[in-house]
């Protein structure tokens, strides 16, 4: 079979607070949207969460003027954290937002006293993940968005046999739109067993 080189058509979105799953983190992303939309009056908006869940993209997203992002706090170097520690007190003094993240709740942090007590003054949210019906009602929605079609089959055999965080499901994704690119195929089974052997090495 005669292969072409798949040309970048289907370059992954910019992180966005209109393209988030929101699962059950509805009241999160309105509070992020009021941030974004300057009416949002807390120092700190700290958002926690296991690899994968969003934390990264909802700290991308909402990245704007007035706002100081920090991602990761738990494995930021000391003088990151100094800063850190610096921007919450100028925040809470000058009516700025600090809108952090790290894996564990601030009281869970290894870090300094002071720092996890200025993590928790604001508002703290545990960025929940996704359901698997809702990472299959994405899978078909991005799918959708790249000119693929997924059948029930494919996306529930995705979601058995691959890593389930978003990250991994966007890049799987990406290597299926580009092998059904090249080989002119259809997103079927077999492609897609065949694509997972590829992905995995």
């Amino acid at each position: 079979m005669t292969r072409q080189l798949a040309l970048p058509f289907s370059a992954p979105p910019a992180p966005t607070l209109e393209n988030f799953v929101p699962g059950a983190n509805g009241e999160l992303l309105e509070r992020l949207r009021e941030l974004a939309a300057g009416r949002c009056r807390e120092a700190v908006v700290y958002l926690w969460g296991a690899p994968g869940s969003g934390r990264s993209h909802l700290l991308a997203a909402s990245a704007r003027p007035g706002v100081t992002v920090a991602d990761d706090v738990d494995a930021l170097e000391e003088t990151r954290l100094q800063a850190l520690f610096n921007a919450i007190n100028s925040a809470r003094e000058d009516g700025g937002t600090v809108l952090a993240a790290g894996a564990a709740p601030p009281a869970q942090l290894a870090l300094r006293e002071d720092l996890r007590s200025r993590l928790g003054w604001g508002l703290v949210y545990e960025v929940k993940p996704l359901s698997d019906a809702e990472k299959a009602v994405f899978l078909h929605a991005e799918a959708a968005r790249r000119g693929l079609r997924l059948s029930d089959e494919v996306v529930w055999y995705l979601l058995t046999h691959v890593r389930r965080d978003m990250p991994s499901l966007r890049a799987l994704l990406e290597q299926l739109d580009r092998a059904s690119l090249e080989q002119h195929r259809a997103v079927t089974l077999p492609l897609v067993r065949e694509a997972l052997k590829a992905f995995e090495r």
